[in-house]
């Protein structure tokens, strides 16, 4: 089977996983088999914080794991707390995931920070809309985990109609929370998710 062009290459070697040949290979078939794959490249940062957006269906989640496995990145993702149900928790946070208890956002943030003082190079993904659902204000977290990790924010567009996952700019916040979230959400607004009627436009 013909695999795509989405390869460890699009990422500087201090971010990459130690995921073996056969994840790397597994991700790519994936994502050839539906028809997409990752544009661009993984700036070379100590540490980067991706804005996965616009979040609108259940299959952003394996387009998301088949492009890390492809990419072979070091990531943790936050993840809501229904995901890690026990029996199945242990394969969530073998893959990065992190949950969510949007009940302690400040505990969660904590556990993010220490997390990252133990890695070298790390990419942290979050959703930043915190749900499938169209949403008119997206949660200011991602923000504050930046800062407090010290890590720069990239943009990952999903861009249905092409079936592109788009590697984009370095966001620098300007420090004003409300005009910061207002910036990011114009900027997603240029894409469709898969389910186009749940992305802000």
């Amino acid at each position: 089977m013909k695999t795509g062009k989405t390869s460890q290459d699009q990422v500087p070697e201090h971010l990459r996983g130690r995921r073996g040949g056969f994840l790397q290979w597994l991700g790519k078939v994936v994502l050839s088999s539906i028809g997409w794959q990752v544009i661009g490249n993984i700036p070379n940062e100590e540490r980067l914080l991706i804005i996965a957006a616009p979040h609108t269906s259940n299959w952003d989640f394996i387009l998301g794991i088949s492009a890390l496995f492809a990419l072979n990145v070091n990531i943790k993702w936050l993840g809501k707390n229904s995901l890690f149900i026990p029996g199945i928790a242990w394969f969530f946070k073998w893959l990065g995931g992190i949950p969510v208890n949007r009940e302690n956002p400040n505990l969660l943030i904590d556990y993010v920070v220490k997390t990252v003082e133990k890695e070298k190079g790390l990419i942290i993904g979050i959703a930043p809309e915190g749900s499938r659902k169209k949403v008119d204000r997206w949660k200011s977290g991602f923000l504050r985990i930046a800062k407090q990790t010290d890590a720069k924010i990239l943009f990952l567009s999903i861009d249905a109609p092409s079936k592109k996952l788009k590697i984009g700019e370095i966001f620098e916040p300007s420090g004003d929370s409300e005009k910061d979230i207002k910036f990011v959400m114009n900027y997603f607004k240029q894409y469709k998710g898969i389910n186009p009627d749940q992305s802000n436009n």
